[in-house]
């Protein structure tokens, strides 16, 4: 099956709703959902996936873009999720995506000299062990002059030593766009702006979804015989939709990151510190450093989680106690805010609470996954599957997605390997290409088909040097971005990476799209204002006191 996902895959996608009852219909386009929608294709099950937004729209695109266990999950002697994480990290790495999958360093400083080496150096060695083969370089110990020569950026007085560890980088939201091209691949029906806006039922069972096309208000009947709900924070929408109490209730919890240039910080490797609740990540990211994470507790809108100034000074209050040169405001070029599901659980401190993941049954034919993190999502959509393949009343082959690359993977390492001849017959310079084999892998082809075809697709987009015109015009016509924000926020990461986020390219990006989509001269500035006006909200909400005013700020702008 084909994983181009253009407007007229989306056509007959759309077209054949209803058609004829399928096995799984699944709700949701994160992560979890999307692997969902892949474990049950490979399955040989007919599936199909509706997402209300984009794919990877809410929690999956604003992670810290990291794939690793958890350290502080140690300290809470969560030692079988922090395996499960290390052994999913192992796969992401070697053999599912690694195109998309990359060891990065930290540094962690330490702050006593004798008893915080030996218990932090106790926790990382387990850490190394406990996910079995080692995936990444082992960690070592270190004094401080040897931490500051690879982290000059350090003050000298902020450490006594430092302890060097690897994890793993990926860019969430092209991972989890990837994981539903591959289900797309493997004949799953994957369709975003499509929105669930009622069960069926035969009797007490779900039997299928009412899913309305948001892109042309149509509504289409999709009988299923398993629905499995993968909605992450809107899980306990699901709950009201269903009308039945489920056995487990959500808790968001707000994690915001700010991204400043890579060269306001002197360093060498990435950067863990621990804070009075939480750890805070200084990351790197192409041309910049990500940092965060906050961790409070949110309940106001799911959509569209804002940034308040609070947010933000917190983590330059916490970054900056570590810096010779503390940074300020008007260093941050990008900021952003997700929503973490967490299990609700008697803590009243979202830091508390449980990282792991429950599948449950509330309705007959309805099963409900929540809670996990995203390093685990594979085994997450497994577990769903099979929880709601059972009794099917045929055979169903076990899970097979940890030995299945995704789209992109197979054939990325012979590719890279031949990096410097591959980019003298592409006539373009070497650093492009490997750029773009980390961020599509094989289908690098793809593009080259596109700029083959269009000389100039390889000129860099106005007010985003960093990509090219066939980036933009490939999210259209492979994978699946129907608006500019989907293009400028998720497909590439202009919206964060830009100081002006991204109102510069919005334009050129707009009309090298639009001729795609169909879009004429005023739907293509509807796009550019909507685009606009998003921007602005959120600029707004950044300069609001607190997550009340904040969030009032960023739903002038509903996009």
């Amino acid at each position: 099956m084909s994983a181009r996902l253009d407007s007229q895959y989306r056509t007959r996608a759309v077209t054949s709703l209803g058609d004829s009852e399928i096995d799984v219909l699944v709700i949701g386009g994160g992560v979890v959902g999307s692997g969902a929608a892949l474990d049950a294709a490979s399955r040989g099950l007919t599936v199909t996936l509706v997402e209300a937004r984009d794919f990877a729209a809410g929690t999956s695109s604003r992670s810290s873009k990291l794939i690793h266990g958890g350290l502080r999950y140690l300290e809470q002697l969560d030692f079988w999720l922090v395996r499960e994480a290390l052994k999913e990290r192992g796969l992401l790495l070697h053999r599912l995506a690694p195109h998309l999958v990359r060891p990065v360093p930290f540094l962690l400083p330490l702050r006593h000299r004798v008893w915080e080496r030996a218990y932090i150096g106790a926790g990382v060695a387990l850490y190394d062990t406990i996910g079995g083969a080692r995936a990444v370089p082992m960690h070592r110990h270190v004094s401080r002059t040897r931490a500051l020569e690879s982290a000059p950026a350090l003050r000298p007085d902020a450490l006594t030593g430092a302890i060097r560890y690897f994890d793993a980088q990926i860019d969430d939201a092209r991972h989890t766009m990837m994981l539903a091209r591959t289900a797309a691949q493997h004949g799953a029906t994957v369709l975003t702006r499509a929105k669930v806006t009622g069960l069926l039922r035969d009797g007490e069972r779900v039997v299928g979804a009412n899913v309305t096309d948001l892109e042309t208000g149509l509504v289409h009947t999709v009988r299923a015989r398993r629905v499995i709900s993968a909605t992450g924070v809107w899980t306990d929408e699901m709950n009201r939709m269903t009308g039945v109490e489920f056995p487990f209730h959500v808790r968001m919890s707000k994690g915001v990151h700010i991204l400043v240039p890579r060269e306001r910080l002197d360093l060498d490797t990435g950067l863990i510190m621990r804070t009075e609740k939480s750890v805070l990540f200084v990351i790197p990211w192409g041309r910049h450093w990500i940092i965060g994470t906050t961790d409070t507790d949110w309940s106001l809108d799911r959509d569209h989680p804002a940034a308040s100034n609070a947010d933000v000074q917190y983590l330059l209050d916490h970054v900056n106690q570590v810096l010779r040169q503390p940074l300020t405001r008007d260093d941050i070029v990008g900021t952003y805010a997700g929503l973490r599901p967490l299990l609700s659980g008697a803590s009243a401190d979202t830091a508390t609470l449980s990282r792991e993941h429950a599948v449950a049954e509330p309705a007959p034919g309805l099963f409900v996954i929540a809670g996990g993190k995203y390093t685990t999502y594979r085994v997450m959509a497994a577990d769903a599957v099979d929880a709601a393949v059972e009794g099917l009343g045929r055979g169903v082959a076990p899970s097979v997605t940890e030995r299945l690359p995704i789209l992109g993977a197979v054939g990325y390492h012979e590719l890279a390997a031949d990096l410097d001849s591959l980019a003298q017959r592409r006539g373009l310079p070497r650093a492009t290409v490997e750029r773009l084999l980390g961020r599509y892998g094989s289908a690098i082809t793809d593009l080259f088909d596109l700029i083959a075809d269009k000389p100039e697709l390889a000129d860099p987009l106005t007010g985003a040097p960093d990509y090219l015109g066939a980036e933009a015009v490939y999210a259209v016509t492979h994978e699946g971005a129907l608006h500019l924000d989907d293009v400028l926020t998720r497909r590439t990461r202009i919206s964060i990476e830009a100081a002006d986020r991204g109102l510069a390219a919005a334009p050129a990006v707009a009309w090298l799209v639009g001729a795609r989509l169909g879009w004429d001269a005023a739907a293509t500035d509807r796009e550019i204002t909507r685009y606009r006006d998003r921007v602005h909200a959120e600029l707004a909400a950044n300069q609001a006191a607190d997550d009340e005013s904040a969030n009032a700020a960023r739903l002038v702008a509903v996009a």
